[in-house]
């Protein structure tokens, strides 16, 4: 049964409420604000640190007491439902293993379970107020939309807690300001305070203090500084101090949750013998500033990575993978913290972690799952060096898997690019910043053979996510009176941090089609698809079928097979076919779409379906050397919902002309009996080969992670039967293991049978 408040019982009660301070859910000027009556008097604020204003420890007070949610079985549902009791319009991410610090008191919810409708958290499931069997250490919390909810009551802002906080932290260049590259990574450490910037006094400063500092910053790691060059300056300068008595163990993510003193407004004698705190911090090799750096870092030997980061938009952010027995697999999120988190960013040449994702919130991986309950202390230099537990697949599923955030260095390249006339901040026309100092000047990109890999690297340039499309024609955006092109002949490769790292014609502008009609645009997304091939069934389904001419018409009017086909004798004779099915999973955070419309899908009266993608997978034999020897092509005959996880329904089928597409966590199966799923091999030599298919070749709709859309087989034929084995998903093993698999494809000798 629902607790009923006061006020719901009689207009008395509320009277009573708004005569007397002393009602229940009236709030006092040290404590959250009131809820409105539509979660019948409970209270709700935002807690912990480090945190802004719309993130934090949800806490809940009920019958006057505050407490704090359980995260087992939390999601992005409930915190929407929360972020909006709290005035937000929704929530953008939710965390877990009290990263904002474990709170006190009760834990008054635990495996709350929401739909995302609900218009109060009382209307959610859960096993009832003050049930739980939880600590602290799980708390929950939410970081929600900094957009707040139309006509919300003012008594209702976030609390705001009274003690002091380290908010930012920076390093300021003490010579040569303005004019030294980003990232910046020596100078005095400022922290930003809630009156403004402020140095650390460096008295007992060491070198554990650095190393968090560094790890807020982007950096891995940290290097001795000449602190006798800098107290010799700081003897010439001003200083601010707002900080002393900083001592941290050097495992922490951020510099709040180190011991430290703020100096008094009152204090007239500030660091007495001190002087500012300096930094010096070493770039991972994605940020190393200058050649040098690079070439000094590329000198030392380095084996191949164990640890990757998948799926995510942007650099230090993905699912977790690790390297065991020449296999990628994922880790299971159970006892996933910061601590683990800030090993697998540092090792990976980042700061320490920003976030610890869990719930497989940077999608869901394929394969195995190597480990769970990874348990670091922070200091490890590899995850393979902390405890942790080797499991099977019974354990775990890959909707429990392993994420992270890192912080990243501060490049400052989303200043040198914008987007002008959409709809919203996530699309426009491609403005760029070219010119030196005093000749700045602003303009755009030649839309020529645009498309979706400079798409993504504009998207993530700017910190918007991912590409959903790559436009060469932007007549309905308006550039304002920005009308000069100044870049053409953009290629790039999809992995850059900015779009002066893609190829292009410098200084000459070559552009096919003149006028601002047609410059290059993009529409940018926070989640993309990712499809991945079952590459199990594959090896499993496969097989050789000699079809007769007279039942390959349809084939042959949708080029399905090899060009010596149209010289054959019609309809006499045969086609010998390489036959599997195909299962194409969506394991990203959005639904796979054609781009295009419905409008100009084309109809195919011999099979009697839409295609909605001309090509959407290559089906090629190759040489030992890499040289194709036969092809094959299929379109999107049909996109649909074949399958779905338990937990998921179907939303895409082509019957009736209905809508085409691919909804996450479903697949769609192309079986090995329907034409087209084949490669033509009748021109083929008896001899080992690989058997590569590629889904979604052309990059035509944007996915998360397009190094895991082929897959290669090793293949043996003898000029009457084929074997098809040792399938697998392009990336999926180590380098090694990938060079071996090349140079022995079939078999440990590469003579023709």
């Amino acid at each position: 049964m629902r607790p009923v408040s006061i006020w719901q019982r009689s207009p008395w009660g509320l009277l009573l409420c708004l005569l007397c301070s002393s009602c229940l859910g009236s709030p006092s000027p040290s404590t959250a604000p009131e809820k409105r009556a539509g979660s019948q008097g409970l209270r709700f604020r935002l807690a912990g640190f480090p945190r802004k204003p719309f993130e934090g420890r949800v806490e809940i007070q009920r019958a006057g007491e505050w407490g704090t949610i359980c995260d087992d079985d939390f999601t992005l549902q409930a915190a929407h439902v929360l972020c909006r009791e709290l005035g937000f319009t929704e929530a953008t991410g939710w965390t877990h293993s009290a990263k904002y610090g474990p709170g006190t008191g009760r834990i008054w919810l635990d495996n709350l379970s929401c739909s995302g409708t609900e218009q109060s958290v009382t209307e959610c499931a859960s096993r009832g107020w003050g049930n739980s069997d939880c600590t602290h250490d799980e708390d929950a919390g939410v970081i929600c939309k900094d957009q707040r909810l139309p006509g919300f009551s003012d008594s209702n802002v976030i609390e705001v807690e009274q003690h002091l906080q380290v908010e930012e932290v920076r390093l300021r260049p003490a010579v040569g300001r303005g004019r030294r590259p980003l990232p910046a990574t020596e100078g005095l450490v400022e922290v930003r305070l809630p009156d403004g910037w402020s140095q650390v006094c460096d008295k007992g400063w060491s070198a554990h203090n650095s190393h968090v500092v560094c790890g807020m910053l982007g950096f891995p790691s940290e290097k001795r500084v000449n602190t006798a060059f800098y107290r010799l300056l700081a003897q010439r300068q001003q200083h601010s101090f707002g900080l002393h008595g900083v001592a941290c163990v050097g495992t922490e993510a951020h510099l709040s949750l180190c011991s430290l003193e703020f100096y008094r407004a009152n204090d007239t004698t500030r660091c007495p013998g001190g002087a500012p705190a300096v930094v010096s911090c070493v770039p991972g090799p994605l940020y190393a500033a200058s050649s040098g750096q690079r070439k000094q870092q590329q000198s030392k030997p380095q084996g191949e990575t164990r640890v990757r980061l998948k799926g995510g938009a942007h650099p230090g952010e993905g699912r977790v993978e690790v390297l065991k027995a020449s296999t990628w697999g994922t880790i299971c999120d159970r006892k996933w913290d910061l601590q683990a988190a800030s090993v697998v960013c540092r090792e990976l040449g980042f700061g320490s972690a920003r976030e610890a994702l869990s719930g497989a919130r940077m999608g869901q991986g394929m394969g195995a799952i190597h480990l769970s309950e990874v348990r670091c202390s922070g200091q490890e230099p590899s995850l393979w060096k902390c405890p942790h537990k080797n499991i099977t697949a019974e354990d775990c599923s890959h909707s429990q898997d392993a994420g992270v955030r890192c912080n990243l260095p501060y490049t400052g390249v989303e200043t040198k690019i914008r987007l002008s006339g959409g709809r919203s901040q996530h699309e426009g026309r491609v403005e760029v910043q070219i010119g030196g100092p005093g000749s700045l000047r602003w303009g755009l990109i030649c839309g020529d053979d645009w498309g979706t890999l400079e798409a993504m690297v504009v998207c993530r340039q700017l910190g918007l996510g991912y590409a959903n499309h790559g436009l060469q024609e932007t007549w309905y955006w308006d550039s304002g009176n920005i009308t000069e092109v100044v870049m053409s002949g953009v290629r790039c490769t999809g992995s850059e941090l900015s779009l002066d790292q893609c190829a292009h014609h410098g200084t000459h502008i070559a552009c096919k089609r003149t006028g601002t009609r047609f410059t290059a645009g993009v529409i940018c997304s926070e989640t993309a698809s990712d499809l991945l091939l079952h590459s199990a069934l594959v090896q499993e389904t496969a097989y050789i079928e000699d079809r007769p001419l007279h039942m390959l018409y349809c084939a042959a009017e949708e080029n399905c097979l090899a060009r010596s086909a149209r010289s054959a004798n019609w309809p006499y004779g045969h086609r010998r076919l390489l036959r599997f099915s195909s299962q194409i999973h969506n394991l990203g955070r959005a639904d796979f779409r054609p781009k295009a419309g419905r409008h100009s899908w084309v109809w195919h009266e011999c099979h009697g379906h839409y295609h909605s993608m001309d090509i959407f997978t290559h089906y090629d034999i190759l040489t030992p050397n890499g040289t194709k020897v036969a092809e094959g092509h299929k379109a999107s005959f049909c996109l649909e919902d074949t399958e779905c996880q338990e937990d998921v329904s179907k939303r895409y089928e082509c019957a009736n002309f209905g809508e085409q597409g691919i909804t996450v966590g479903c697949w769609d199966l192309y079986r090995h009996d329907i034409d087209c799923q084949w490669i033509d091999i009748t021109d083929v030599k008896p001899g080992n080969y690989i058997l590569q298919v590629v889904i979604n070749p052309n990059f035509e709709v944007a996915e998360s992670d397009f190094t895991n859309n082929a897959m290669k087989c090793n293949c043996k034929y003898d000029g009457h039967r084929i074997w098809v084995h040792n399938c697998h998903i392009g990336d999926a093993f180590s380098e090694e293991a990938n060079r071996k698999f090349e140079r022995y494809p079939g078999q440990t000798s590469n003579q023709v049978i």
